[in-house]
């Protein structure tokens, strides 16, 4: 099980914690002392994988927090993390286990011909999908809220077409 904590300080995102409980352990004395570490950090709401289905949404609730799934599979967290590392902003943390997860990631074609990003067989990769999940959770990166507006006040033509429509995403 892993943990990442990251904040903003402004355009640079800033990894804080990086946490792994390897096994033989209990899921439920992890969560707890996961759930320490967040209340010290002041969070209540948290994002996910969708790897253990309902049992990390109960388990954070008991300790009051909020589990989320992320909304995004780890293949594109991982995509979206490299171009805020090489831009440098994102500042990682010195963690070995990290550097060499991250740069053991593959990048496959399936036959449908979509690219996926993984572990090598029989590797892991747990400490670079948590942290590349808060990363995506906090950058912004592949959210889009997006509005209409017209750009011609002096519009009365009806309804805009495509060409006369700004989109502005909003965060």
């Amino acid at each position: 099980m892993t943990l990442a904590i990251a904040h903003r300080d402004g355009n640079i995102l800033v990894i804080d914690a990086i946490r792994e409980v390897r096994p033989p352990f209990s899921p439920e004395s992890a969560v707890g002392e996961f759930a320490q570490l967040l209340k010290r950090y002041r969070i209540n709401r948290i994002e996910g994988d969708r790897y253990g289905g309902e049992w990390p949404v109960e388990q954070f609730r008991r300790h009051g927090l909020t589990y989320e799934a992320a909304p995004k599979p780890k293949s594109d967290l991982y995509r979206d993390l490299l171009p805020l590392v090489n831009s440098k902003l994102v500042d990682l943390v010195d963690h070995p286990k990290l550097v060499n997860q991250l740069a053991s990631l593959e990048r496959r074609t399936a036959r449908g011909g979509r690219d996926s990003i993984d572990h090598a067989p029989g590797a892991h990769d747990d400490i670079a999908n948590a942290v590349s999940g808060v990363v995506g959770a906090i950058s912004g990166v592949g959210v889009f809220d997006f509005e209409f507006w017209h750009d011609d006040r002096t519009w009365s033509g009806g309804a805009p077409s495509g060409d006369d429509l700004l989109w502005f995403l909003r965060r």
